[in-house]
């Protein structure tokens, strides 16, 4: 169980990043930071959970880079940012690294 607070602390390390961009417009300023600190919070919950049984080491990397790769992801698909395939590159590093943690734990 510990493995899948640590993948739904990854996936809402994910939302705060896109709640600071969100906040970055005045429209939804108040509305993106809300959901910034809410994913902040859940996150921070869900990786404590995990830590009771991963090693902090390893579920911080595996925090971090699902994190990483996945506000990464959401800043092509959604925000049209810059792509290229040394940015694809370290998007695969990143997931390798975290994968060699998995299976090394």
């Amino acid at each position: 169980m510990a493995w899948v607070y640590l993948l739904l602390a990854g996936l809402f390390e994910i939302g705060w990043p896109v709640g600071l961009k969100m906040a970055q417009v005045a429209e939804t300023r108040v509305s993106g930071v809300a959901i910034a600190v809410f994913f902040m919070a859940a996150s921070g919950l869900f990786l404590w959970l995990a830590q009771r049984e991963i090693p902090i080491g390893t579920s911080y990397a595996v925090w971090t880079g699902i994190g990483a790769a996945g506000t990464f992801l959401v800043g092509v698909i959604v925000y049209g940012d810059p792509t290229s395939l040394a940015r694809y590159l370290g998007l695969i590093l990143i997931v390798a690294g975290v994968a060699t943690l998995k299976l090394a734990a």
